[in-house]
């Protein structure tokens, strides 16, 4: 009787734990695929807006420390920053609502649209990303979170699916980016793309352009007058310019080469990530039971050991053993996932060599770029600086 009421009493303990905890584990995970937006009509040249869509931050700034199985890689965060923007810009080009899309190192204030983002969570199953819009008067689009879970299929080498696991993000972002602009009238838009070259002007010569654009209380960008048309100083501006534009889509090469060359690896590493969060999720589902139910039989155990008489005593011993052996199973299957997360950190550890930065070419140059591509941009720029210097002897306000 005592035995029937003392084993009644530790599975009732365990059962109960285990319902609890199971409350707080088990996930409904949906995802619905977003197809791409298309502009159905040509778009006149006058409305076209170029975009610039800096590489996203890796995120590796967060105030909130990352999870103990997070799989946060440093270097590998990097290597994706710059494939979410590449891939963001295909989906743009392909919706064929925009101008010139460009992949930039680094903010830039004179260019139409900017689009900036940051990796809030990148595992292989899933991924979510904060995307902010703004237009070059200064003018917020939007600021939007976006996630995405990636099918198991997505890395299925047998019928492998066509586009990125996370190929519905990148939709979403140009259907809203495409919507948002399909509302703007014609006058804004054209003043847009002037506000935008003044800009670039003022940045080499502040003097010479401050007069035609100012900035309000809140920030916004207006146009009190425009330069003549055949002003030889925006001649120049603009002949700087074409040349900055020819850097910059260097640099779409020198992305697109990148892309290329971490895609697979990276297709492996997400591949490879999938499966590991699933099976550390398990594990840490297998290794908490365990240890709630071990802790519960020891409870038991001790407790029928201190009933006292033989038979109640030997049955808490094996109880207070198999509880034992529970507890230990369950901290084993903490320690197996946690050779997961190891074995993830060699993994984006050997990626790092195979995403390294190579030399530009251009046309008229070998350009060795030496440091991160903001550095590079940086030099790129100084030489316009040479140019613009050269071109007006020197006389402007640089």
């Amino acid at each position: 009787m005592f035995f029937s009421h003392l084993r009644s009493t530790v599975c009732s303990l365990a059962f109960g734990l285990l319902t609890i905890t199971g409350c707080t584990t088990t996930e409904v995970r949906t995802t619905a695929y977003t197809p791409l937006t298309v502009e159905d009509h040509a778009i006149a040249e006058n409305r076209l807006l170029d975009v610039g869509i800096v590489q996203f931050n890796a995120g590796l700034d967060r105030e909130d420390e990352p999870e103990e199985d997070e799989l946060v890689f440093p270097e590998l965060r990097r290597a994706e920053s710059r494939y979410i923007a590449v891939t963001l810009a295909d989906a743009l080009q392909s919706s064929q609502g925009w101008g010139a899309v460009r992949v930039i190192p680094s903010e830039r204030t004179n260019i139409d649209v900017t689009v900036s983002g940051t990796i809030v969570q990148s595992d292989g199953e899933t991924l979510t990303v904060e995307v902010t819009v703004r237009d070059s008067r200064g003018q917020l689009w939007f600021t939007k979170e976006y996630t995405e879970l990636a099918s198991h299929y997505a890395y299925d080498r047998k019928h492998p699916t066509e586009g990125d696991a996370f190929q519905g993000i990148y939709n979403r972002v140009s259907n809203d980016m495409l919507m948002y602009r399909q509302g703007l009238s014609d006058q804004y838009i054209a003043e847009l793309r002037t506000i935008s070259e003044i800009k670039f002007a003022q940045s080499f010569s502040p003097s010479a352009f401050q007069r035609y654009l100012v900035q309000d209380q809140n920030g916004m960008y207006q146009l009190t007058s425009l330069p003549a048309d055949n002003d030889p100083m925006l001649q120049r501006v603009r002949q700087i310019r074409e040349r900055d534009y020819l850097f910059v889509d260097t640099l779409q090469g020198y992305y697109g080469t990148f892309v290329k060359t971490m895609k697979a690896p990276y297709q492996e590493w997400r591949a490879m990530s999938f499966e590991e969060v699933k099976q550390m999720r398990e594990l840490k589902r297998k290794a908490r039971n365990n240890t709630i139910m071990g802790v519960a039989a020891i409870v038991g155990g001790i407790a029928a050991a201190g009933a006292g008489g033989g038979a109640a005593s030997q049955a808490g011993n094996v109880a207070v053993a198999g509880g034992g052996y529970l507890v230990k199973s369950g901290f084993d299957r903490r320690s197996e996932a946690k050779m997961h997360i190891e074995a993830l950190q060699e993994l984006g550890d050997s990626m790092e060599a195979e995403v390294e930065p190579q030399i530009v070419e251009l046309e008229d140059r070998t350009v060795t770029l030496s440091g991160s591509v903001e550095n590079q941009y940086q030099q790129w720029r100084e030489i316009l600086r040479e140019i613009y210097q050269a071109e007006t002897g020197g006389l402007q306000d640089i």
